[in-house]
């Protein structure tokens, strides 16, 4: 391409400038323009309003101040904001490179890239050639100077452009246990060497080389053997043959026998000490037998390769051996995959078929853009317009250009469609902060869907709240078997669990049958019979909902002590959208996450105006309003102290025992804290009791304890009531209520502090009207808490209508992958991350989460 010939113009020709004038043009900007520190975030790649990069049309602006880059549409914005005028402006062009002849390929000519740019576009084909264009732009007059200029710009300017030419990614400068560094590429991958010694890996009956283990199996890459794992390793269990194998070999390579996937699978280096990715591992693979491009993990580490079409769960939920026609406009817009983050595609593309967040984001753009913080990349609010504008405007959707029209159209330079788009800085902001999210593992799509409820309910615009579309209120009633007396309660939740009922199979003869030969097979290290799903009626799924479940521990206040009882859950108010989860996962007595693959036929139209609650009914007695009594330990302030441990002290043996589980990291610390430190079976336990809530995955928050926790709890100021919470665990150990207040007050809020207070003052005496005081600011927090303002449910009618499916394929929420369906305008549609086709056969009966719209009565 040939470049300007003037080394700065304004657009629409006319004036130009010596070289020598470059100096005086750029004195009064000089004190705007930085040098990038170390830390410094520097945006090439993406726009902050946008999805423009390099490869759009107009290029990309950085500012050379904040380092942030906006496309054309949105420079001008922040131009307007900022005053900040000096701008580096990237373009990447690309061009088809004619053939010399028939049937011949060109040679690919790239020698012009000079960005350090992390594009998604294939720079391997040999249709095209490349070259990148780099210029400053001073505003508002929109002088260019075109770069490198070493000789004319002044010297800090040239150390600023080659600073920001050569930053790398943002996403790399966090945290080094978060999702942004992804996966380092082995250096042993390039140049493996593999042993030509006729090994060939079978489809099935796989055993570890050195004992009788048969899952948590390694294949190394350069022999051929297979050895089993360490302890734990992978939520499972091994002998730690393969390290062995390495120590006495030097092998530096093993893939995990089981995951391995069309899409990849887990490569583990133990020269380097950690998962890698392998580029070639396809090839790798194909020299011991295994043909990674037919292959799926199955939960007992066997191939999925034999099995008859359209029977895998991955081969039915993303529809494969179907030519599914590519779907392209507004709301059509596909989300590559960063690895592992389908969950949250797949999510996002669900929510943003709601018209109430399409008015509340997308509709609201200039004025979300316009008052944005002066790093939109860090407002929840912004990069959610963002997203949802990316998906639903079709500017990132577009059909490709008929090959006739390319030759009629195109002159010098090709102007590609960009098909897709990247989630980077959203991910990077919405996972902030969450150990698992912001991890670059595969995550379960029911908590981050109550994860995004909220976030959208902190940062709500206004009074509008579009996740009130979500709430609901669920009354409980639990009741004392033995006196038959009851109690009523009500929660606020955001989505239904429906178990799976499993002994209602309709096919169990079959069942037992599949059993049997999977069994045969696999002893017998043959191929396995064709699969078998459990057929499950969602009647009865809906009844198993409807039944009452058994109280643990349940303490009548009628009777005074312990007794049976039971609980129901009933409907106080329905959604507009109703989310319905199945509860698919589960754990075996080995404590190792499972699956149910089930097929349950899952209704278009729903009726659960059966479900709706009534109330404290006519005969029924209610349970008096009694606590349990409370028996007060003579070391209680030891047991109490123990229980509490310091965040610093949790066992992190035990977390680790845990989350290699597949738990999520801040729930099994949470499980560790809570349980004082006891081990990983009790911690477990409280996994089981927990994990359902939707704060299980959030991060373990202490109150009284410094860090976060205490600057929130720790307030002081008019409003010093202690929290409610701390109060009730002083309280729990015998102590009055108006001690556990004063000793709060007096020592911050901080718990420990408080108990030795107490300890210290026995002498304590009331003070009437301090305590007046205190219970009436108390009651009104309490109100305000219990009263929120505006409305929060939209209760109407029970009847609903399907119009989404999130669908997940693999052996746990922590692996495997997530594909979207959605009807829209009378048809489905398939969201396979960037693919977005129509779709021929959804999969309905495979669902993990179903989204169902009110219809109105």
């Amino acid at each position: 391409m040939q470049r300007r010939g003037a080394l700065f113009s304004v657009p629409g020709g006319g004036r130009k400038m010596a070289a020598g004038d470059l100096g005086e043009l750029l004195v009064p900007h000089m004190p705007t323009i930085r040098v990038p520190r170390s830390g410094d975030r520097v945006y090439k790649n993406e726009c902050a309003f946008s999805y423009d990069s390099p490869n759009s049309e107009g290029g990309l602006y950085v500012c050379m101040n904040t380092f942030l880059a906006f496309g054309r549409e949105h420079v001008e914005r922040h131009f307007r904001k900022t005053g900040q005028s000096v701008y580096m402006h990237l373009k990447r062009h690309m061009r088809e490179v004619r053939a010399a002849s028939a049937g011949a390929l060109p040679k690919r000519r790239n020698s012009k890239l000079f960005l350090d740019l992390d594009m998604d576009d294939d720079l391997n084909s040999d249709d095209y050639e490349y070259e990148d264009e780099a210029k400053l732009v001073i505003f508002p007059d929109h002088y260019e100077i075109a770069l490198p200029n070493i000789e004319e710009l002044p010297a800090l300017v040239t150390i600023a452009c080659d600073a920001v030419l050569s930053s790398k990614s943002p996403y790399t400068k966090q945290d080094p246990d978060t999702w942004e560094n992804e996966l380092p590429v082995s250096k042993y991958a390039n140049n493996l060497a593999q042993l030509d010694n006729g090994v060939r890996i079978p489809p099935s009956g796989w055993k570890c080389a050195r004992c009788d283990l048969r899952e948590n199996l390694w294949l190394n890459l350069t022999d051929g053997s297979v050895l089993c794992g360490k302890w734990f390793f992978d939520s499972s269990g091994g002998n730690g043959h393969a390290l062995e194998h390495f120590r006495d070999m030097g092998y530096p390579l093993a893939v995990k026998l089981g995951t391995i996937t069309p899409d990849g699978a887990d490569v583990y280096s133990f020269q380097e000490e950690g998962p890698v990715l392998d580029p070639h591992l396809a090839k790798h693979l194909a020299h011991f037998g295994i043909d990674m491009l037919h292959t799926n993990g199955t939960e007992n580490g066997l191939r999925d390769n034999d099995i008859k079409p359209r029977v895998s769960e991955w081969e039915v939920i993303q529809e494969s051996g179907t030519k599914l026609k590519p779907m392209y406009g507004p709301g059509y817009t596909g989300l590559k995959n960063l690895g592992n983050s389908c969950y949250l595609s797949s999510v996002m593309q669900a929510i943003f078929s709601i018209p109430e967040f399409q008015r509340a984001y997308v509709g609201n753009l200039p004025r979300i853009f316009d008052y944005s913080p002066l790093d939109p990349t860090q407002d929840f609010n912004t990069q959610m317009t963002k997203l949802g504008h990316g998906l639903l405007s079709g500017q990132y959707s577009k059909p490709p250009v008929k090959s006739e029209l390319i030759e009629q159209v195109m002159k010098e330079e090709h102007k590609p469609q960009q098909n897709g788009i990247s989630p980077r800085m959203f991910k990077a902001f919405v996972s902030k902060s969450h150990p698992e999210f912001s991890s670059n593992r595969q995550q379960d799509a029911q908590e981050f869907f109550l994860h995004l409820v909220n976030l959208v309910e902190r940062n709500r615009i206004g009074s509008e709240n579009p996740s009130d579309v979500f709430r609901f209120l669920v009354e409980e009633r639990i009741q004392c078997c033995q006196t038959r007396k009851v109690r009523y309660t009500e929660r606020v939740d955001y989505l239904m669990q429906l178990p799976v009922a499993m002994e209602a199979a309709t096919n169990k003869d079959e069942l037992i049958a599949y059993e049997l030969m999977r069994r045969e097979a696999e002893a017998n290290r043959r191929p396995l019979p064709e699969l078998v799903r459990a057929k499950i009626p969602f009647s009865a799924c809906l009844q198993a909902f409807a039944e009452p479940d058994n109280v643990d521990d349940f303490w009548s206040s009628a009777l005074q002590a312990k007794s049976a009882g039971v609980k129901t859950s009933r409907f106080a108010s329905f959604p507009e959208y109703l989310v319905v989860q199945i509860k698919k996962f589960t754990f075996g007595l080995d404590w190792v996450p499972r699956k149910f693959d089930v097929s349950i036929d899952m209704p278009d139209l729903l009726d659960i105006s059966h479900l709706r609650a009534r109330g404290l009914q006519p005969g029924e007695e209610e349970l008096p309003d009694i606590s349990p009594p409370i028996v007060i330990p003579d070391d209680s302030k030891d047991r109490l102290m123990n229980q509490l441990i310091d965040p610093s002290d949790i066992d992190e043996s035990s977390v680790m025992q845990l989350a290699e589980m597949g738990f999520p990291l801040e729930a099994c610390r949470k499980a560790v804290y809570f349980t004082g430190n006891t081990g990983a079976e009790v911690a477990f336990n409280w996994i089981i009791v927990h994990m359902e809530e939707p704060d299980f995955a959030e991060p373990l928050a202490i109150p009284g304890y410094g860090g976060a926790g205490a600057s929130v709890y720790g307030a002081t100021g008019l409003d010093n009531q202690p929290p409610e919470e701390i109060v009730a665990i002083i309280t729990s150990m015998g102590f009055q209520r108006n001690q556990a207040v004063q000793a709060l007050r007096a020592t911050n809020h901080n718990l420990e502090r408080a108990l030795d207070w107490i300890f210290s003052h026995p002498e304590f005496e009331e003070d009437s009207d301090f305590m007046i005081e205190m219970e009436n600011n108390a009651n009104a927090n309490i109100m305000s808490e219990a009263k929120p303002e505006g409305p929060r449910v939209k209760d109407g009618s029970g009847m609903y209508e399907l119009f989404a499916f999130i669908s997940h394929m693999g052996t746990s929420t922590m692996s495997g992958h997530y594909v979207c369906h959605i009807k829209k305008e009378g048809r489905w549609v398939i969201y396979n991350d960037h693919k977005v086709c129509a779709s021929e056969r959804p999969p309905k009966d495979l669902g993990y989460m179903y989204f169902y719209r009110r219809i109105p009565s």
